[in-house]
């Protein structure tokens, strides 16, 4: 079993950076590749970015995020981080890191492990 905590959201304005971070525990994160997603209410859950896992990880991003968020672990303390930079109104929702074993990344249905999500709302 895997645990996932997602801390760090929070209230900014547009243009604004926030940083949130999913620290796992159970496992060591490393050996699982990580999503990102996020939901605003009344929306279907929607990817944002996720990490491969083991040691040559390769990350990918959704349209709307790509040159703006960037995803990154740090193994040392069993963690996956999303700076999320330049963010707009539309980025508001709550963010959940989630663990995959194996399929495609780009799929909420296969990961296995979810955290509870955190919460960022960005203010025009």
């Amino acid at each position: 079993q895997v645990q996932l905590v997602e801390s760090g959201g929070g209230l900014v304005q547009a243009g604004g950076s926030l940083r949130v971070s999913c620290v796992a525990s159970g496992r060591t994160i490393s050996n699982y590749a990580v999503g990102w997603f996020r939901q605003a209410l009344g929306v279907e859950r929607e990817f944002v970015s996720a990490i491969t896992s083991g040691s040559w990880t390769t990350t990918y991003y959704a349209d709307s995020v790509k040159g703006r968020f960037t995803i990154s672990r740090d193994n040392a303390k069993n963690t996956v981080n999303l700076q999320m930079n330049s963010l707009k109104p539309e980025d508001s929702a709550v963010y959940y890191c989630a663990a995959l074993a194996r399929g495609s990344i780009w799929s909420d249905e296969n990961y296995t492990y979810w955290g509870q999500g955190t919460q960022v709302t960005v203010s025009s």
